[in-house]
């Protein structure tokens, strides 16, 4: 890596790359994160939550899906859907 072989500031490797469209902070961010951890790779466990995807809502979803295998996109089904389901969001 230059950073840690030829002691590159940010500002070097934004000259040193200029077809790269990077921001100082960008790059100054980056050198902090791997001058600290060695790594540039992200925490386990960072980024957004995938709580979307729980048991009820698999189930909801299948139960939808297997009611509508005769007519998939018919609005009557997806009102009944909505009646059955209490007026949770149903995507049609």
């Amino acid at each position: 890596m230059l950073r840690v072989e030829k002691g590159y500031s940010a500002k070097r490797l934004m000259a040193k790359f200029p077809r790269r469209n990077w921001s100082l902070a960008a790059v100054k961010r980056l050198l902090r994160k791997t001058d600290a951890t060695g790594s540039a790779d992200r925490k386990t466990g960072s980024g957004r939550r995938r709580t979307a995807r729980t048991d009820g809502n698999v189930n909801v979803v299948e139960e939808l899906a297997l009611s509508q295998e005769n007519a998939p996109w018919n609005t009557q089904n997806c009102a009944s859907d909505r009646e059955r389901n209490g007026h949770h969001q149903v995507i049609c």
